[in-house]
C-alpha cells in the first residue's frame, strides 16, 4: 500500500508516510527508511522513529540564499580546468555553510523534532542526522559514504547546524569526483536529510548485514558483522568486527539454529556518545569486550530473519545496518539499501583464479573477491600522501574512506591493516573488481614500499599477501554451457571457507567432505588433548591450546562447535542434496602433528597401513576423541538443521569392525536410520570388494576410494615417486575390482560412487565408470567443468552402442 498523496512542496515528511517511490524527493537512504517503517514493522522488524527533509527543502535553502548562480560558476570553472578539485569543493561548501535557513524550513524542522520528542518521550532526544542524496543508493551505483553523517545530535540549534553541514557535504571532494565519474550533474542533485532517533548502541553494539555472501554471491546465507558501540567503525572499516553466517533456507525451521560461521573480531576501538552534550568519542575497547561476541545466538537469528524479510519485500539482495540499544536490549534495523555488486554478476559465468607458484606469506586477512593480482607495493600510511600513489601498484594502507576511491580505481590490489568484509575498503574493492585483503593488522609494517607482492583471494575466506610476483592462471567458466548427465556429478570439498565459492556448479551434492581437513586447518588441536589436557607434556602446546579455546568453559566444546559449523558450511551450497562427510582419516603421524598430538600417538613404521580409519573409533586410545566427532556431526544435523549430512566410514577392514563403529556411533547419538541418518562406507580395501555383500548389509552406500584401492591392489605406495609409473587406477586388476564393487552394490540395492581425481585425469577411466553403471562421480571443483563434458560424451557413446 503506497503512502497517501501529499503536496509536492512539503519540506519535512515523517518516515511512516515515505516509501520507495519517494526517492526523487528524499533520496535512497530516507526512502528506504520509510519503506522499512511502513511495510516491515508488521513483519517484526523494529525501525527507530524519524523524519526526512525533502529535496524541495534543499532547493528552498539554495534559492533563498541566492547561491545557485555562484555554485554554477564554480562548477564551470572546475570543469574548464581553471580551478582544482580541492579549491572548488571548499568554495562550494563555504557558500552553503554561510547560508541561513529560511524561516519556513526552520519551523518545519524544529516542529518535526518536537513531534519526535513527544513520540519517544524525551525533551531533547539524541538523533542521527544523515545525508541522503537523490542520486545515491541506486541499484547500479553504491559507493556509500559520499556525504556526511552526524551522530548524537541533541537540541534544535545543534540539529539545524548538523543539517547545514549535511547540505554542505553534498560537495565534499569525494562526492564531486563521484558525480563526475558517473556523469551526474552537480546542480541537478538535491540532498535530503534523515533525522532518526539514536539507538543507544554506544552502550551495546551495531553493525552491517548482507542477505548474501558478499564474496561469492552465494544467495542462501546471511552475513552479519558486529562491533561494540556505534556502527560507524564497522562501516568505515576502522575495526575488525565479529562475523556471523546464517544459512537462510533453514531459518523457517523453528527447531534449527543454522548459524554456520562465527568468528570473534578484535574490535579494537568503539565509538560512543560524548560524555557531555552532543557528538561522539572514540575509545579503546576493553580487553574483556574484545574477546567476547557482541551478539548472542538468538539475536543473530533474529537479525537474519529480519534480513530475509527485507530481502523478500524488496525482491533483491540487500545491504543493511542494525543497532542494539544497550539500555533496553532491543534490536533495530537502521538502514537498508540494494546490494549492488553481486546482484549484477551472472549466476552462471565466473572466473577461477589459481596460484601456480608460491611465495612467503607476508600478511593474512579477510579475502575480498576471488581474484589474484600482483604488483609493486605502494605503502601509504596517511591520506595526505595519496598523491604519491603509483598507477598499477598494490595499495597498502591502514584503512580507506571515500577520499581514497580515485586511487583505489588505479590499484592492482588493496591491502589494509583494519576493517572487515563490510568495511569501506571491502565494499569499494568489490564494486571496482579489485582483489583486496583487509584486516591484516600489520600489513603496513610487514610489507615494504616498492616490494613486489601478490594479493591472493583465491583460497576462500582468508586472503594472503605473498612476497614476490607469484605466477597464477585464470580460467573463464560458464556452467550454463555444461551438458546434462545421467550419472550424478558431485563435488569434493574440504575447506569450509571456500565452500560458497563453488555454489554455481550444478552439482548433485558433496560426494566427499574430508573431516580431517577441518580439524587440521580450523581446529588445529588433537581432540584427545582437549579431553585430557592434564596429559600435555609441552607447555607451549598447552598455552597455544588455551589461546585457541579462550572463551570456552569446556575446551571440548571448542572442537565440537568448530567442527559442527565447518561441516554445516560444507553441507550448505547444495542443500538439501546430500553432503557425504567422511569421519577423520588421519594417519598417526598426521594426528601427532596437531597441537598436543604427540602425547597421544605412537610412532608407526607404516602409518598408511596402520592405526587409521575405522580401527581408531572404537579403540580406547581414541574412543573419547571419536565421541567429539560424533557430537559435532549430531549438532550439525540436528541443532543446526543439516539433515542432508551423510556420515561415511573410511578404511573399514572387516565386517566386525563395521559393527563396532556403528555401535560406537549409536552410543554417541548417531544411530543409523534414526532421524534419517544414512551411513556410507569407503570402498577402498580389497576386503571391501571381496566381502561387499556383507558390508552392504551394514551400510547405506559405498564410495570407491580409488587412491587407496589402487595402492592396496597393486602393492604400490601411492606416495612413492620411484613407483609413480606403476600407480594407475586404470590397471586391469584395479578396474576388475571396481567393476565387481559396482556390481555387488547394485545387487544389494545400495548406491555406489567414486571420489577421486581418476575420472578428471583420464577420460578413458571416466568412460569405463559410466560403462559399468556407477551411480555418482565426485570431482574436485576445479576439474568439474572439464570433466562433465567427458562424462556426457561417454554416456552418449554408450547409448549409441
Amino acid at each position: 500500500m503506497s503512502a497517501p498523496a501529499r503536496p509536492e512542496t512539503e519540506l519535512v515528511l515523517p518516515f511512516d508516510v515515505v516509501g520507495i517511490e519517494d526517492v526523487p524527493r528524499v533520496g535512497g537512504k530516507n526512502a528506504s527508511l520509510g519503506e522499512l517503517t511502513q511495510h516491515l514493522r508488521a513483519a517484526g522488524v523494529a525501525v527507530p522513529e524519524g523524519f526526512a527533509t525533502t529535496a524541495d527543502a534543499y532547493r528552498l535553502f539554495i534559492g533563498e540564499n541566492s547561491i545557485r548562480d555562484s555554485m554554477a560558476a564554480l562548477v564551470d570553472a572546475y570543469r574548464s580546468g581553471q580551478t582544482g578539485l580541492r579549491d572548488t569543493g571548499a568554495a562550494l561548501r563555504e557558500l552553503i555553510l554561510s547560508g541561513t535557513f529560511p524561516e519556513t524550513l526552520t519551523t518545519a524542522i524544529t516542529a518535526a523534532y518536537r513531534d519526535l520528542a513527544t513520540r519517544v518521550g524525551r525533551d531533547r532526544p539524541a538523533v542521527a542526522v544523515r545525508s541522503s542524496a537523490t542520486a545515491e543508493d541506486l541499484p547500479e551505483a553504491s559507493f556509500a559514504g559520499q556525504q556526511e553523517t552526524y551522530l548524537n545530535v541533541t537540541g534544535e540549534r545543534e540539529l539545524l547546524d548538523a543539517c547545514r553541514r549535511c547540505y554542505a557535504s553534498l560537495f565534499t571532494d569525494r562526492a564531486i569526483m563521484y558525480r563526475e565519474l558517473r556523469g551526474i550533474d552537480h546542480l541537478d542533485v538535491a540532498l535530503s536529510i534523515g533525522v532518526q532517533r539514536m539507538v543507544r548502541s554506544d552502550l551495546a553494539g551495531s553493525g552491517v548485514i548482507f542477505s548474501l555472501d558478499t564474496e561469492s554471491g552465494f544467495p542462501r546465507v546471511v552475513e552479519i558483522s558486529a562491533a561494540w558501540g556505534l556502527g560507524e567503525t564497522v562501516v568505515q572499516g576502522s575495526v575488525n568486527p565479529d562475523r556471523y553466517e546464517v544459512f537462510s533456507p533453514l531459518l523457517s525451521d523453528a527447531t534449527a539454529r543454522p548459524i554456520i560461521g562465527k568468528a570473534v573480531g578484535e574490535k579494537e576501538r568503539k565509538l560512543v556518545f560524548a560524555r557531555s552534550g552532543s557528538g561522539t568519542l572514540l575509545l579503546d575497547t576493553p580487553g574483556a569486550e574484545q574477546e567476547r561476541f557482541v551478539l548472542e545466538d538468538d539475536e543473530v537469528l533474529t537479525l537474519a530473519r529480519w534480513a530475509l524479510a527485507v530481502q523478500e519485500h524488496y525482491g533483491r539482495p540487500m545491504d543493511m545496518e542494525w543497532a542494539k540499544d544497550g539500555q533496553t536490549g532491543e534490536l533495530f534495523m537502521v538502514q537498508a539499501r540494494p546490494e549492488t555488486v553481486q546482484a549484477q554478476r551472472s549466476s552462471s559465468a565466473f572466473s577461477i583464479h589459481r596460484l601456480t607458484g608460491s611465495g612467503p606469506v607476508l600478511a593474512r586477512g579477510a579475502a575480498i573477491g576471488e581474484a589474484i593480482a600482483s604488483g609493486e607495493a605502494c605503502v601509504i600510511a596517511d591520506a595526505s600522501d595519496i598523491g604519491s600513489f603509483r598507477d598499477g601498484a598494490v595499495l597498502v594502507t591502514t584503512m580507506t574512506d571515500p577520499d581514497w576511491v580515485p586511487i583505489m580505481k588505479r590499484a592492482a590490489g588493496i591491502v589494509t591493516d583494519h576493517g572487515g568484509p563490510t568495511s569501506h575498503a571491502a565494499i569499494v574493492s568489490r564494486e571496482l573488481g579489485v582483489p583486496a585483503v583487509v584486516g591484516t593488522v600489520h600489513g603496513t609494517t610487514a610489507i615494504a614500499d616498492g616490494e613486489p607482492i601478490t594479493v591472493s583471494c583465491a583460497q576462500g575466506a582468508e586472503g594472503l599477501v605473498l612476497g614476490g610476483l607469484v605466477p597464477f592462471e585464470v580460467e573463464e567458466a560458464d556452467v550454463g554451457e555444461l551438458p546434462e548427465t545421467r550419472t550424478r556429478i558431485m563435488v569434493n570439498l574440504a575447506d569450509p571457507s571456500a565452500a560458497f565459492r563453488w555454489w554455481r556448479l550444478p552439482a548433485a551434492g558433496v560426494g566427499l567432505a574430508r573431516m580431517e581437513f577441518i580439524i587440521s586447518n580450523l581446529i588445529r588441536v588433537h581432540p584427545m588433548a582437549l579431553v585430557h589436557p592434564e596429559r600435555l607434556a609441552d607447555a607451549a602446546d598447552a598455552r597455544a591450546i588455551a589461546e585457541l579455546t579462550r572463551g570456552y568453559a569446556d575446551p571440548t566444546e571448542y572442537f565440537v562447535d568448530r567442527l559442527a559449523t565447518g561441516i554445516a558450511k560444507i553441507a550448505s551450497p547444495y542443500y538439501p542434496a546430500p553432503a557425504i562427510v567422511r569421519l577423520s582419516d588421519f594417519k598417526t603421524n598426521e594426528y601427532a602433528s596437531l597441537l598436543g598430538g604427540a602425547n597421544f600417538e605412537e610412532a608407526e613404521e607404516n602409518p598408511m597401513l596402520g592405526f587409521r580409519g575405522a580401527s581408531r573409533y572404537h579403540d580406547e586410545r581414541y574412543r573419547e576423541g571419536f565421541a567429539l566427532e560424533c557430537r559435532a556431526l549430531k549438532k550439525a544435523r540436528e541443532e543446526l538443521g543439516f539433515a542432508n549430512v551423510v556420515v561415511m566410514v573410511p578404511f573399514c577392514r572387516t565386517p566386525a569392525e563395521a559393527d563396532a563403529v556403528l555401535a560406537a556411533m549409536a552410543e554417541h547419538g548417531l544411530a543409523r536410520g534414526e532421524n534419517g541418518l544414512k551411513v556410507y562406507m569407503m570402498c577402498e580395501i580389497p576386503s571391501n570388494v571381496v566381502l561387499a555383500e556383507k558390508f552392504a548389509a551394514r551400510f547405506d552406500g559405498f564410495s570407491i576410494g580409488s587412491n587407496d584401492l589402487t595402492q592396496l591392489v597393486l602393492g604400490v605406495d601411492r606416495d612413492s615417486a620411484m613407483l609413480a609409473a606403476l600407480f594407475d587406477e586404470r590397471d586391469e586388476a584395479v578396474t576388475t575390482m571396481i567393476s565387481e564393487a559396482i556390481s555387488k552394490a547394485h545387487a544389494a540395492g545400495i548406491p555406489i560412487g567414486i571420489c577421486g581425481q581418476g575420472p578428471s585425469n583420464h577420460p578413458d577411466f571416466a568412460e569405463f565408470l559410466v560403462g559399468e553403471g556407477i551411480d555418482s562421480i565426485s570431482l574436485n571443483p576445479d576439474s568439474f567443468l572439464r570433466t562433465v563434458p567427458i562424462i556426457a560424451a561417454a554416456e552418449a557413446r554408450r547409448d549409441s552402442e
